[in-house]
Parts: C-alpha cells; sequence; structure tokens
C-alpha cells in the first residue's frame, strides 16, 4: 500500500518510507502488487501514478530512443475515447500486450536452449526460429479468430 500525501509525496506503508516514481516503476518490473491511494480520501490513484510513469519513460525514451507511443499513436487512441468502440480496444490492447509477452517470454526460452546446447545438439538454428515463428503465427491466429468487433449490422 502506498499513500500519496497533499505535498505529492509518496508513502510506503510496508516499507514505512518514502518512495519516488522509479521505485514504484521497479515494483511494476519487478511484477510486485501495490496500490497507490489518497492519504484522506483513500481514493485509488494507482492509475494516475502509473500514467505519470509512462509519461516520463516517454519523455525519457524521446531523448534516447524512439518513444514506445508516438503521436501517431496517441492520437488515434484519443479518438477511441467516447467512441462505442473504446470497451473492445481497451480488451483488444491489453489482451495484444499480453500475448506479445507471453511470445517474448517463450522465445527467450528457446534461444537460451539454443544458446546451452553444443553446436553439434543444436541442428539448424535457422530450422528453431522458423518453428518459433510459426508458433507466433499461431498464437496470433488464435488470438484474432477470438477478437472478431461485431459487425454493424449485428450492433
Amino acid at each position: 500500500m502506498i499513500r500519496k500525501y497533499a505535498n505529492r509525496r509518496l508513502y510506503d506503508t510496508t516499507d514505512s518510507r518514502y518512495v519516488t516514481l522509479e521505485d514504484i516503476r521497479q515494483l511494476v518490473v519487478d511484477q510486485e502488487p501495490f496500490r497507490v491511494e489518497d492519504s484522506k480520501s483513500g481514493e485509488d490513484l494507482t492509475r494516475n501514478i502509473l500514467l505519470q510513469i509512462i509519461t516520463e519513460q516517454e519523455n525519457r525514451e524521446e531523448s534516447q530512443h524512439s518513444p514506445l507511443f508516438t503521436n501517431q499513436v496517441l492520437q488515434q487512441l484519443i479518438r477511441f475515447y467516447g467512441d462505442n468502440m473504446q470497451h473492445s480496444m481497451s480488451t483488444y490492447l491489453e489482451q495484444s500486450i499480453t500475448t506479445f509477452m507471453e511470445q517474448q517470454k517463450i522465445l527467450r526460452q528457446q534461444m537460451q536452449k539454443v544458446m546451452n546446447v553444443s553446436p553439434m545438439q543444436a541442428g539448424n538454428p535457422m530450422e528453431l526460429m522458423r518453428k518459433v515463428a510459426e508458433q507466433n503465427l499461431m498464437l496470433w491466429k488464435q488470438f484474432s479468430g477470438q477478437q472478431r468487433p461485431p459487425h454493424d449490422d449485428q450492433e
């Protein structure tokens, strides 16, 4: 539990210490569950803090690498607010990111296996990459088959 005070400071009640947005970002990276709430009202501020972290990361990335959210992506996301497809888009984005993360985990595991196998046992590395690509394609096909938006005539 993290409390946000009127002076904008964040206090980790578990560790009894003040924390920064970077500390909270690390909780996310480490997949540690947490909740940020207003110290007076108890209102859940977790989403707001996560958005602040994304903004900081985007500004940092802009100066070092390309940002995750380009102007075009942000404009397209803004267009979905208030649209009748807003909920569908939210679900689609969440599931797409989850699928992407699962694929990356599988790819890393398979690459680790390749690195740990002797050259004589490894066979053809391109064959392994072909198999990984096929698995990823199957996952995306399964996902896209489940996520067909309703046609206009079905609404």
